[in-house]
């Protein structure tokens, strides 16, 4: 560890541990409480003032406060458009806090809601009084984790608002705003399938300032220490310090607080983390980046920029040695393109079409087309879904062809690089499936092509007519038609087996 790294050992149980690179901020007596209640909040941060509107939107533009859900959205900009929208609507506001955090890979607010919750109530608090907000609603997974505590919280103190926390399934995309906000209103919490924002029309269809807990917590922090104080940390264009989720090849995964401008390279040496082929940087949305740009690299969104990469909500996966790179990549296109909500064309027939490429090239099956196959599809997909998850699961793919060019070559060339998959990038056990897959029967099969017709977002038929799909388990809302196809074989050579144990099926007959 580094002089200035700090490992904070009073962990809570089934969440990451914490280390520093830098200052204590958001992490702040973490080294002597395992959960600041609030007696111990008000002794580690002290009091806090209220703010007015004005205030408040110059304090998050002079500390250039970005969102840090992913999209690094200004949080400012968000404050004023529910101030206009709600001043020419005559209308109430709503303050939401999104808490979810349904990547696999993400522990940023989890560890906020178990160990700092008062830290995310302030920011709240504070956004709400200048707003003269009707309400305050936090969103949480339902995976048990932070939900018990942020309730003890409120029953702790008082708010500025009626607050209330709302629970959502813990899945990829019920971490979107516009899911939270469908999800809070009573429906499926999926996302709304149009662009719509949440500042002009979000909970009960009120101007609504949605941002991530950890935005929140930092804005309780930057609301002490003011402009000038928040910025003894960071870069003078990025003050502050950033939470950051380090997984992937780590020896010891955290959840490390780091001053921004600090060197990639010291927050993984803080985790034990080799770098390998490349780093995933941003999470499932992100962008990958080599070994020459790691080690450049630093902890900020104009770094990472320049390198090829992104911060997005600060999720950090290193691939290390001896696992396929592609292989790593094709189990994450096939569980994002389960992920989807189903309810645009990019989604249901686009992704698995990306899904299904990446899979050629990882097992050589794509040959030397396998290559603009991804291209093709994931051009196909970018910029038309309903919501950006097809944008994501794109670049994701993308940026593996332009960081591991030589397993690329490899594949190609070779039928492969010759190494395993570790499943080193973290993916969650089949929730949100039918715990069913695909199977066929070879001697049975005539490749009749129906199940293809039936159900496209799953089956294509290979070069020689013979269904073929990913060995993932069926996702919900294909379930349906999976069944339909498997009733209507001619040749009842389809049927779904247990998905908690692989069926041996081969690619494809030839």
């Amino acid at each position: 560890m580094t002089s200035s790294a700090v490992a904070l050992s009073t962990a809570v149980p089934g969440v990451p541990a914490v280390l520093r690179a830098g200052p204590a901020r958001l992490t702040a007596g973490f080294e002597h409480f395992r959960r600041l209640d609030l007696r111990a909040h008000q002794s580690v941060h002290g009091p806090m003032r209220p703010l007015s509107i004005d205030e408040l939107i110059d304090l998050a533009e002079r500390i250039h406060l970005q969102g840090r859900g992913g999209a690094g959205f200004p949080f400012a900009r968000k404050v004023r458009a529910v101030v206009d929208s709600a001043r020419r609507r005559l209308a109430d506001t709503v303050v939401v806090v999104n808490a979810t955090e349904g990547e696999p890979a993400s522990w940023k607010d989890k560890v906020l809601l178990t160990r700092a919750p008062h830290l995310i109530l302030d920011g709240a608090a504070v956004a709400a009084r200048a707003l003269r907000a009707s309400e305050i609603v936090i969103g949480v997974a339902d995976d048990g984790i932070g939900g018990e505590s942020l309730m003890r919280a409120l029953a702790e103190r008082r708010m500025p608002a009626p607050t209330r926390m709302v629970t959502m399934p813990h899945r990829f995309i019920s971490g979107e705003g516009g899911a939270l906000v469908r999800g809070i209103n009573g429906e499926i919490p999926i996302p709304p399938g149009r662009k719509q924002r949440a500042s002009d029309s979000g909970v009960g269809g009120l101007p609504t300032l949605l941002s991530n807990a950890e935005t929140f917590s930092q804005l309780a922090i930057a609301a002490r220490l003011g402009p000038r104080g928040y910025a003894s940390a960071g870069t003078a264009t990025e003050p502050g310090t950033t939470l950051l989720s380090i997984g992937g090849s780590a020896k010891y995964p955290a959840v490390v607080e780091a001053a921004v401008g600090v060197p990639l390279m010291a927050v993984l040496d803080l985790c034990d983390a080799e770098v390998g082929p490349g780093v995933l940087m941003g999470g499932f949305h992100g962008k990958w980046i080599g070994p020459a740009a790691a080690d450049r690299a630093e902890i900020s969104w104009s770094s990472l920029n320049s390198v090829g990469g992104t911060l997005g909500a600060g999720i950090i996966l290193p691939l290390g040695a001896g696992t396929c790179p592609l292989a790593e990549v094709t189990r994450v296109t096939h569980y994002l393109a389960g992920q989807s909500a189903g309810q645009c064309g990019p989604c249901r027939l686009g992704l698995p079409d990306v899904a299904r490429a990446v899979a050629s090239l990882a097992d050589g099956s794509g040959g030397s087309g396998s290559v603009d196959a991804i291209r093709a599809a994931a051009g196909g997909v970018r910029g038309r879904g309903a919501c950006s998850h097809p944008d994501g699961t794109a670049r994701f793919a993308l940026s593996a062809l332009e960081t591991f060019t030589e397993d690329v070559a490899a594949h190609i060339l070779h039928d492969g690089c010759g190494q395993p998959t570790k499943n080193v990038l973290p993916l969650p056990p089949a929730e949100a499936t039918t715990g069913h897959r695909l199977a066929v029967d070879w001697a049975r099969c005539d490749g009749h092509g129906l199940c293809a017709h039936i159900v496209p977002e799953l089956i294509r038929l290979d070069g020689n007519g013979y269904p073929s799909f990913p060995d993932t388990p069926v996702p919900a809302w294909l379930e349906t038609d999976a069944r339909k196809a498997v009733n209507m074989c001619p040749a009842l050579a389809l049927r779904l087996t247990d998905g908690t144990k692989k069926p041996n099926r081969g690619k494809s007959r030839h």
